[in-house]
């Protein structure tokens, strides 16, 4: 039997996706509100899900303790409300739950709108057992309880879904502002580094946060810090370490970011969890002219990850500068596939367009991109761009 955990609170708009992807695949649905003044209860439960509730706890380890102890299967599924579980994924998590000394199973998991690290894994998986639990502050995590539980139970094995199986829409930007999420973050991974002086994936978390908003000098600080305390285990903390040192240093040290970023790709991942450095060191190949290597990078990330959009639009850039106009429309294309609202695609396969001879596709793709830059709110970004495309085509033609 396996049970569905979600703890949730004024979820309304998202819970009912969520809930449906996993119908047929869980035998239990088990919300626990945590103080809903939206309709997320009710929604809750019209899709087939018992619905508990309970005052915040103030944090999310102690709610999810409580929803896990509420579950009844022998397997248990954590989802978050802004979580979808992919329909490829259900069979081989069938074939890797069937195996009786399998504990966890890490789900690959794609962060939409997550430009740096668009893979995370995630154990979210698991067999109910009682010694597995839930701690840390904002990710609140079982790997603790799980590490501890196998020095004296070694039997279990924790195994990888080679395969993504949830997509995450928390990280988009809407998502990001409206919840405020990276200042809750912020303020978790202070007290958690304050608790924890030098916890590696505070440090990176933190440091990521410090680097994003300027602050590079504290940034680095904590990057390094986080370095220095990280253990041979730590592969993802050690990836996320030197990802966001690469990124530092990008602006003001190439080789430097560079050391960095093929440090990142040397730690022992699934390619799609390192896809982010591969992108960033192929884009710091075309900053310094290195087409060739550039276009290596790259195009490996588009075989591993080509649901990616950044890695087909990055192989359009690359390509273009290459003088291989039809490799990078064909480039351009894809991505828009991908990403079908994304200005900077559209301004840049007009820019390919206008390269190739093709005036009248270039112009629509320039109104294109001038449209979607006023409806997101970038007025001066739509006029910049209206002047510089306006000096090429004429925009206003019939």
């Amino acid at each position: 039997m396996l049970s569905l955990s979600m703890i949730a609170r004024n979820e309304e708009a998202q819970i009912g996706r969520c809930l449906a992807s996993v119908a047929g695949f869980c035998d239990e649905l088990l919300v626990l509100d945590t103080g809903s003044t939206d309709n997320t209860k009710s929604i809750a439960s019209e899709a087939g899900a018992r619905v508990e509730t309970i005052e915040w706890p103030g944090d999310f380890a102690p709610a999810r303790n409580r929803a896990l102890e509420l579950v009844q299967g022998d397997w248990v599924l954590v989802l978050d409300a802004d979580e979808l579980l992919l329909s490829d994924a259900k069979a081989p998590l069938q074939a890797l739950m069937a195996q009786p000394d399998v504990l966890v199973i890490n789900l690959l998991r794609f962060e939409a709108g997550a430009a740096q690290s668009p893979y995370s894994s995630v154990s979210r998986l698991f067999k109910r057992h009682p010694a597995l639990n839930w701690n840390r502050a904002y990710h609140a995590s079982i790997d603790d309880s799980v590490e501890k539980l196998l020095q004296t139970e070694p039997q279990w094995r924790v195994v990888d879904c080679p395969e993504p199986a949830l997509v995450h829409s928390g990280y988009q930007l809407e998502n990001l502002v409206a919840g405020h999420k990276a200042e809750r973050l912020r303020q978790a991974m202070e007290a958690e580094l304050a608790a924890h002086p030098g916890d590696p994936y505070a440090c990176a978390k933190l440091g990521g946060l410090e680097i994003e908003s300027g602050a590079i000098e504290r940034g680095i600080a904590l990057l390094q810090q986080g370095l220095a305390h990280c253990s041979e285990g730590q592969s993802s903390e050690r990836y996320e370490l030197q990802l966001h040192l690469g990124i530092a240093y990008s602006q003001s040290d190439l080789p430097r970011a560079e050391q960095h970023y093929r440090a990142a790709l040397n730690e022992p991942l699934n390619p799609r969890l390192s896809i982010g450095a591969r992108l960033n060191l192929g884009a710091l190949m075309l900053r310094q002219n290195k087409l060739e290597e550039a276009a290596s990078h790259t195009e490996a990330a588009t075989r591993q990850a080509p649901e990616v959009a950044l890695g087909w639009y990055n192989l359009g850039l690359i390509r273009r500068k290459a003088n291989n106009i039809a490799g990078a429309l064909e480039a351009y294309e894809t991505a828009l596939e991908l990403a079908p609202n994304n200005p900077e695609i559209h301004q840049n396969l007009g820019a390919a367009q206008l390269l190739g001879g093709n005036f009248e596709t270039a112009r629509q793709s320039f109104l294109t991109a001038i449209g979607l830059l006023l409806s997101q709110g970038r007025q001066e970004e739509a006029r910049e761009l209206a002047a510089k495309a306006g000096e090429l085509v004429k925009l206003d033609a019939a």
